[in-house]
């Protein structure tokens, strides 16, 4: 073999280095790569549609916040970039984006109501299905998920917003007690404290965190 003979591509018999890690993906879109944001869509998509469900109780305005989402981020990284990714991974930065964006389209959503609201003869509710009647069963579905979402949004609610933001990152989304402090810029201790005082409000809804979790 000549020194200018190609090495075996990944997948062709050399080594696939497997998915790049946030922190790669991360750095190339600080210098605009919008690969990497594709690569992060695909990665964190999912968890971002989910985390806005929870916050908006609405699947048309979580998908909605998915693509507001995505679409903020890549303007900020163009704007202004943030520094090296100091977190395991994204989701933490990017389910904090998500709930800006929920307020933004809840705004919106509530203006765009309001002023339907005042014409003559229109029935807003439900809106969003009205073209859909030939999936009736898909949208019982949705409209049962929502109404459920809906009672607990009502009871979470009560928690006061820090509370409720951390419990939304740690509960719902699944982020350690390290990211939810990343993210929300706090000491890793207040994130213990907020669930510590929910968990006493609600019991029900802190099966499953480990308050002791080891950090490292």
């Amino acid at each position: 073999m000549t020194d200018t003979e190609p090495t075996a591509a990944p997948g062709f018999g050399g080594l696939d280095p497997g998915p790049a890690p946030d922190a790669e993906l991360w750095d190339r879109l600080r210098v605009g790569d919008h690969f990497a944001l594709g690569e992060l869509f695909d990665r964190y998509a999912d968890d971002v549609r989910a985390f806005a469900f929870r916050r908006t109780a609405s699947w048309s305005t979580a998908d909605d916040v998915v693509q507001a989402t995505f679409l903020s981020t890549w303007r900020r990284f163009q704007r202004n970039p943030p520094g090296p990714l100091t977190a395991p991974s994204a989701r933490g930065w990017l389910l904090m984006v998500a709930r800006h964006e929920c307020i933004a389209v809840f705004r919106a959503a509530n203006r765009v109501r309001k002023l339907v609201e005042r014409l003559p003869g229109q029935h807003p509710d439900h809106a969003e299905y009205a073209d859909h009647a030939d999936h009736a069963d898909q949208v019982a579905r949705r409209l049962d998920d929502e109404r459920r979402m809906s009672a607990i949004r009502r009871a979470v609610a009560k928690l006061p917003r820090h509370e409720r933001e951390t419990l939304e990152l740690v509960v719902w989304s699944g982020l350690t007690l390290a990211e939810a402090a990343d993210a929300l810029g706090v000491p890793v201790g207040t994130v213990k404290a907020r669930l510590h005082r929910t968990r006493r409000r609600f019991p029900d809804l802190l099966p499953r965190v480990d308050l002791t979790e080891e950090l490292s």
